[in-house]
C-alpha cells in the first residue's frame, strides 16, 4: 500500500481541492487536512502527523470496504437501523437541550432549597465521615505562639484582623469552621491523624495540640462530626440540592415540551395514527 507524504503547502486552500489519497472510489483531499496540524508545529512533526492521519484514513476505508463486501445483508440492515436511530437521537437530544437551556429557570432561592431538603433529607445519607474543624499548622518557635494559642482557644469574629496578619506565616490553616469537610481531607491536611488512630482525635468538641519531629505544631479544634449513614447537613448538601432541583426542572420542562410539540402537531394535522 503506497502512502503519500504531504508537504506543508497542502494547507493552503485551493479552488479545486487536490486529492492526496484514494481507496476505491473514496478520496482524501488536501482541504481535509487544513485544521489537522496545530500552529507552530515544525515541518518534520507536521509531516508525521499528516502521514499518520492518512495511514488511519486508508486503513479505515479498506476495512469498511471489506466489511461491506463480506457482511451479510441482515447484519448490514441492522447496522443501518442503528445508524438511523443514532442520528435521530443526536438531533432530538441536541434540539431538546437547546430548548431547555434557553427556557429553564436556573434561579433557586434558599427557601426552595430548604423545603426540598426537609422533604427529602432521609434520602441524603453520608457515605463517609464529615466534620467541621479549624486548625493552624506552624513552626513551634513562632514568635507569637502564645497569642495564637490564646486567640485560637477563644476564637472570635472580632479577631479577624489578627488572623489576617499571621495566617500568611502559617504552613497551613483552616479557620472557617462552618465548612464541612470529608475525613479523607483531614487525613491529607493533618497527616498525624490516620484511620488507625482517628478515634483518638476525631471527637466532637475536642481540642488538642500536636507536635511532630520537624519542629512543627498543629493546633486543632473539632467542632462537629457526622459519621457514615447519618443525614447530611443542609449546608454540606447545598450544591447537590441545587443540581437536583435544576435537573428536576429540566426533566419537567422536557416532558412539557414533548407534550406541547405533539399536541401542536395533532392540532395542525401534521400527525395522526392510522388504526
Amino acid at each position: 500500500m503506497a502512502i503519500v507524504l504531504i508537504s506543508c503547502n497542502y494547507f493552503t486552500k485551493e479552488s479545486n481541492p487536490e486529492a492526496v489519497a484514494r481507496v476505491g472510489e473514496s478520496y482524501l483531499y488536501a482541504v481535509d487536512l487544513d485544521s489537522l496540524v496545530p500552529n507552530n508545529t515544525s515541518k518534520k512533526d507536521s509531516a508525521i502527523i499528516i502521514k499518520n492521519y492518512i495511514d488511519r484514513w486508508v486503513t479505515q476505508k479498506l476495512l469498511i470496504n471489506a466489511a461491506e463486501r463480506n457482511l451479510d445483508d441482515a447484519k448490514k440492515e441492522e447496522f443501518s437501523r442503528l445508524i438511523r436511530q443514532y442520528k435521530n437521537d443526536l438531533y432530538t437530544k441536541a434540539y431538546i437541550e437547546k430548548m431547555v437551556q434557553t427556557t429553564v429557570d436556573t434561579s433557586i432561592n434558599e427557601a426552595e432549597l430548604k423545603k426540598y431538603y426537609n422533604e427529602n433529607k432521609e434520602n441524603f445519607k453520608t457515605n463517609g465521615t464529615i466534620l467541621q474543624l479549624r486548625y493552624v499548622h506552624l513552626t513551634k518557635d513562632h514568635s507569637k505562639m502564645a497569642a495564637i494559642r490564646s486567640n485560637f482557644a477563644n476564637f472570635k469574629k472580632s479577631d479577624a484582623s489578627f488572623w489576617r496578619t499571621y495566617q500568611v506565616q502559617f504552613k497551613n490553616s483552616a479557620l472557617n469552621d462552618s465548612v464541612w469537610v470529608s475525613l479523607n481531607e483531614v487525613y491529607r491536611r493533618l497527616p498525624f491523624i490516620t484511620p488507625a488512630n482517628r478515634n483518638q482525635y476525631i471527637n466532637e468538641g475536642m481540642a488538642f495540640e500536636k507536635s511532630d519531629s520537624l519542629n512543627d505544631v498543629y493546633i486543632v479544634k473539632i467542632k462537629k462530626v457526622i459519621n457514615r449513614n447519618q443525614i447530611s447537613p443542609f449546608e454540606y448538601l447545598k450544591p447537590t440540592l441545587q443540581q437536583v432541583i435544576l435537573n428536576k426542572r429540566k426533566l419537567e420542562l422536557i416532558k412539557k415540551f414533548e407534550k406541547e410539540i405533539t399536541d401542536d402537531a395533532i392540532k395542525n394535522k401534521d400527525y395522526e395514527v392510522y388504526k
